[in-house]
């Protein structure tokens, strides 16, 4: 059960104040009291000042024989520019659960990226009175996770680029001389590192000085083809003017120029590698096995083939464990990495997610969050997420709102930063009904994978009884476990009280195996076409560069990886403005890309931004300090 000490009773407000000002009003309880409530020990974790704290990965080993405890995915319907509030019903679910229904419960979410944060989107906290505090220190460095990733990231960039220099302009022997120096004693070795590639190549040999000279040549040239390199340099910001930029220009560099540019650090491979993960020794592998490009003859260049696996591993030797802190009520938080939902999976880490299902223990809940509609993170959750960390889920909660079915139902373009057309504002029943075409598809695509789905409505005042009820009647007509009303933004757990019962009804009263939307063992298209069919295309059109990529990737040996679709999540087709729940439609894949190291191929349906812009009037432009009491002010 839930420590009594952890648990807090929010006074709340009508109208709701902004979020900053309800975190600012709370004063977050010791993290070591958060721990001990988990039953965590001092030497289980490392305190990160007062309210954040380490949990290292080391308590997996004394808990292995700990029972489960039940493991609940949150996904949404395709949602509106302005989002229908996932990451609130996350953490209002978990308020209800821990603190109203006195369970024992972990919520699991991603690290939020300080690009939204300073951008448009704002903070990724939660909101109302359903938050993580401190909400200033989540939003921003917290542990220095995103930091790490950056800077391993942009080790590896200039690695890439410095040894095609330094090949360019040295003959085998000086390479050889160099990657392999000689000690005073005049006898060379290689590093342990080196052993990789050698093994690689298929030369057994452990002294340099046996080499042949063909193997030398084969050892020390990587070869690599410049127009085949895909690691691009990142930083945590939005900076639509590092898109595409020129390096090499400086006159050292004897006119090594190529085009290459920035994503923001939330699409990096390695904080894919950091969500996938489930121990220190296998992000090591998967931090070596990343591919950064191909040599001239097609072969896959690695980051071990770079000798720079290790180090990569030393940066992330840190984030590698999840972040623990805390809600509004006191319930405990595990903060863990932060992927893109398009070009990655979108999901929070499965050793946040092992760690905390053990902890919670038997009876417990471990409610995890998933990126955008539940085409897109849901899926992902299910086929990649779940088939790496081997973690059955029992239920998987659809959040839905009345704006957004009756966008959906053909009502007026939603847009971020523009007031609301007055169909939103007033009852149309009509226009939820029309919408509702949406959730039902996300109900039966969810359904597929063997769990309860439970549906979330999100209450806003405007919404009406009438509304919210023609929403539950076509979600439990749909096959849906459940449909809960929610006010939990302006009310806390008090809000989802209803909703905690229904999951831990649906828990308790599931009995199916976890199902995949398709085996590992077909073919890279067939993979791809099981997707397609389940947002409701007939079928998939390639595009040059896709079916020569896919055949790539299938002479590489990777054609076993699980598929992560980089697609829009405004709509279940590749055009956003296509709403409800389109069919008939064909599928194009533009091009098809891999993350070798994460472990799954991409395929991009339309154009993915990996570095977004900043608007206008960006958040910034509320964002201050008050220099009396050092509080973050204007997060949102």
């Amino acid at each position: 059960m839930s420590s009594s000490k952890t648990i807090r009773r929010l006074e709340v407000s009508s109208p709701v104040p902004a979020d900053i000002d309800i975190a600012n009003a709370v004063e977050p309880l010791l993290i070591s009291e958060i721990a001990e409530s988990l039953g965590l020990r001092p030497e289980h974790y490392d305190l990160y000042g007062k309210y954040k704290a380490k949990v290292l990965l080391s308590v997996l080993d004394e808990l292995k024989k700990s029972e489960d405890g039940y493991y609940v995915v949150v996904g949404g319907i395709t949602p509106t520019p302005l989002g229908e509030g996932k990451s609130t019903t996350t953490v209002g679910l978990c308020q209800a659960l821990g603190a109203f229904l006195d369970k024992k419960v972990v919520t699991c979410i991603r690290q939020p990226s300080q690009g939204p944060t300073f951008g448009i989107k704002g903070g990724a906290a939660g909101g109302g009175y359903s938050q993580v505090i401190p909400m200033d220190e989540f939003n921003l460095h917290l542990t220095g996770d995103i930091h790490a990733i950056t800077a391993a990231n942009n080790l590896l960039a200039a690695a890439v680029d410095t040894r095609i220099f330094h090949e360019a302009s040295q003959s085998d022997k000086a390479l050889f001389n160099r990657l392999c120096p000689p000690n005073k004693q005049g006898q060379r070795s290689f590093a342990d590192i080196m052993f990789r590639r050698l093994k690689k190549l298929g030369i057994s040999k452990s002294n340099p000085d046996d080499l042949t000279p063909e193997e030398v040549k084969k050892f020390v040239r990587l070869d690599i083809d410049p127009d085949s390199i895909t690691w691009r340099r990142v930083m945590d910001i939005n900076d639509r003017f590092l898109r595409k930029i020129t390096v090499g220009q400086g006159p050292e560099e004897k006119g090594m120029v190529r085009e290459t540019g920035f994503d923001i650090s939330v699409a990096s491979e390695i904080m894919a590698v950091l969500a996938l993960t489930t121990s220190l020794s296998d992000m090591r592998e998967r931090l070596g096995r990343m591919v950064i490009g191909n040599s001239k003859s097609g072969e896959p260049i690695t980051a071990d083939d770079l000798g720079i696996g290790g180090a990569l591993t030393v940066l992330m030797k840190d984030a590698i464990h999840p972040t623990l802190m805390q809600t509004l009520e006191g319930t405990p938080v595990l903060v863990h990495a932060g992927p893109f939902a398009n070009i990655a999976h979108g999901n929070s880490s499965i050793v946040a997610d092992k760690i905390a299902i053990k902890l919670v223990g038997k009876g417990g809940f471990v409610i995890t969050e998933a990126g955008f509609g539940a085409d897109i993170g849901t899926e992902k959750f299910m086929n990649i997420k779940s088939r790496y960390s081997g973690l059955t889920p029992q239920c998987a909660i659809v959040v839905a709102t009345i704006r957004a079915l009756k966008m959906h139902g053909g009502g007026p373009e939603v847009v971020a930063g523009r007031p609301l057309d007055h169909a939103y504002l007033n009852e149309n029943v009509a226009l939820v009904e029309a919408g509702c075409v949406n959730l039902v598809r996300h109900i039966t695509n969810t359904k597929l994978y063997g769990v309860n789905v439970v549906v979330a409505i999100n209450k806003f005042a405007t919404d009406t009884d009438a509304e919210m009820n023609a929403v539950r009647n076509a979600a439990l007509a749909a096959g849906a476990f459940d449909a809960v009303v929610c006010t939990h933004h302006a009310h806390g757990g008090k809000g989802a009280v209803d909703l905690g019962l229904a999951v831990q009804r649906a828990c308790e009263s599931h009995s199916k195996p976890l199902k995949f939307l398709y085996p590992l063992d077909l073919s890279i298209k067939e993979k791809i076409e099981a997707i397609a069919k389940s947002y409701g295309a007939t079928g998939v059109e390639y595009s040059e560069q896709a079916e020569k990529q896919i055949e790539v990737y299938i002479k590489q040996g990777f054609s076993d990886l699980p598929i992560c679709m980089a697609k829009t999540q405004y709509s279940f087709s590749h055009i956003p403005a296509q709403k409800g729940a389109p069919e008939g439609f064909v599928l194009p894949i533009r091009d098809v890309r891999a993350s070798i190291g994460a472990g799954f191929i991409y395929p991009l349906v339309g154009t993915m931004s990996t570095m977004p812009g900043l608007p206008t009037r960006p958040c910034f432009f509320d964002i201050d300090i008050d220099i009396t009491s050092g509080k973050v002010l204007g997060l949102s």
